[in-house]
């Protein structure tokens, strides 16, 4: 990107002034060498989102910021329904409410070295991934709609999980205010076989070991210690959220002339957060909220089951679960005082920081803890939210590494059994159904995700807590 585009705000601060059509000024927050990588159509795209109506105080994009459909993946906008502020299905994205679930072991690296192979086979044998992907699930009709609107909850009174799980879940397990009946049927339909599924491209479960405390008081509250084993899941809404996405662009590109909105690209269709098209897509958008929420607290109690007959001596409990493209109501502090605002993150983290009354009271001293997801093979982080980030970015932080080059990119540079191959001789056990989706997905094709955390915590957007490594990866 050319800086001079930009002024510099502060050593990790950069603003695009407003001008054009924008409403408000763009803000990315990054390293300088980050800046000179990322590419120009981060640039356009936070400019494009500043024009929005009803967008508060700047449009915003995380450290790990490329290029998405309509926001920019890493984006972060507010708007205010009592200044026409809208809602964008682009700003959410199509996997809604894809996100990352950390789980204790109480084990040790001995402990998982001594059945590493097994433990990788049994968890990719337990675990349904790639393209398609379907498990031992099957929901009618009735269930569908008990699930939309129940979330992990519903799972949960299913028996997969317990009570204890859900105190450890943004909204408790559950996104309120959820409207299945504005799920289209053909959602519906692609989610039927779907519950229970890591799903493909980015989407991994990984056991890691804890290699680096930043923070020793933040972890002893998170319940980390240097060379503890987690677990790791990274997955969304499958093939309802993506439909979701889809059925709603349509129809806000469709409404957006009759609000009196023009479009500086077709990919940011929005409508009104009171219209009748803006308030049946929260309701789907809610749904498919759930629709994650559940997907990944069935996954968890596949996770445990495999661990019960591996290493009965392992207790799996929730450390936390974040969502990454959503849209939430919250009450921030602006100009005007506190307002409550339709806050889209997508690609980037909610980062309360300390005191927060939506952080678990066992958390809330430290901070609401932010999952970082690393490229495969590299690492992951935990952070903790931090009081500056809510006047920075409206309390939020990246979300991983972040593409460096497009899938086709890599699918010309790698071959998937080489790097399972480089892997191995690393000590890291990759299971996949798809080698062209490793090449995909080599940990080349991604920024560096310790530089991305290292800008996300010297701007302010977060504090850096522990370094996660992995041993075993099952990769969609």
């Amino acid at each position: 990107m050319d800086l001079n585009l930009l002024e510099r705000r502060s050593e990790y601060e950069w603003e695009i002034p407003q001008q054009g059509a924008m409403r408000v000024p763009a803000v990315i927050f990054a390293s300088e060498a980050l800046m000179r990588d990322m590419d120009r159509k981060v640039y356009e795209q936070a400019v494009n989102v500043a024009a929005l109506p009803g967008i508060v105080k700047a449009s915003y994009a995380m450290p790990d910021a490329h290029w998405g459909y309509g926001f920019p993946i890493g984006g972060v906008a507010a708007f205010d329904p009592d200044e026409g502020g809208v809602v964008s299905a682009g700003g959410v994205g199509f996997d809604i409410s894809c996100g990352v679930r950390c789980l204790h072991t109480g084990l040790t690296r001995p402990d998982v070295v001594a059945v590493q192979q097994a433990l990788a086979h049994e968890l990719s044998r337990a675990i349904p991934a790639g393209v398609g992907s379907t498990g031992e699930i099957r929901l009618g009709d009735a269930e569908m709609d008990a699930m939309l609107a129940g979330g992990a909850a519903w799972a949960v009174q299913r028996g997969w999980g317990v009570p204890e799980d859900l105190e450890r879940i943004e909204e408790n397990g559950q996104m309120k205010h959820a409207k299945p009946g504005c799920v289209s049927p053909q959602a519906k339909k692609r989610q039927r076989d779907e519950m229970g599924t890591l799903g493909s491209g980015n989407h991994y479960l990984e056991v890691q070991e804890v290699t680096r405390v930043h923070d020793e008081a933040i972890a002893r509250a998170y319940g980390l210690a240097l060379g503890d084993i987690v677990v790791m899941i990274h997955c969304g809404s499958r093939g309802l959220g993506h439909q979701i996405g889809t059925d709603f662009l349509k129809r806000m590109a469709i409404a957006a002339p009759q609000h009196g909105i023009r479009l500086p690209d077709r990919e940011l269709a929005c409508a009104p957060i009171n219209s009748e098209v803006g308030q049946d897509y929260l309701g789907a958008m809610r749904a498919g909220i759930n629709c994650a929420l559940a997907n990944r607290q069935i996954l968890t109690d596949l996770v445990r089951k495999v661990f019960r007959r591996m290493l009965p001596q392992a207790r799996l409990p929730l450390l936390y679960d974040v969502s990454h493209n959503t849209c939430k109501v919250e009450e921030h502090r602006t100009d005007g005082g506190k307002r409550k605002l339709y806050v889209h993150r997508k690609g980037a983290t909610r980062a309360f920081g300390p005191g927060h009354p939506d952080v678990p009271g066992a958390l809330r001293a430290a901070g609401q803890p932010v999952l970082i997801g690393g490229s495969m093979g590299t690492g992951s982080y935990v952070l903790a939210g931090t009081k500056e980030s809510e006047a920075l970015a409206f309390s939020s932080a990246c979300h991983g590494a972040g593409r460096a080059m497009s899938r086709h990119q890599a699918l010309k540079t790698w071959k998937g059994r080489a790097v399972v191959d480089q892997l191995a001789a690393r000590g890291i056990i990759v299971k996949s159904p798809s080698m062209r989706g490793i090449a995909e997905e080599a940990p080349e094709a991604y920024k560096d995700v310790a530089a991305v955390v290292d800008a996300a915590d010297a701007a302010g957007l977060a504090r850096t807590v522990a370094r996660l490594e992995p041993l075993v990866c099952v990769k969609g």
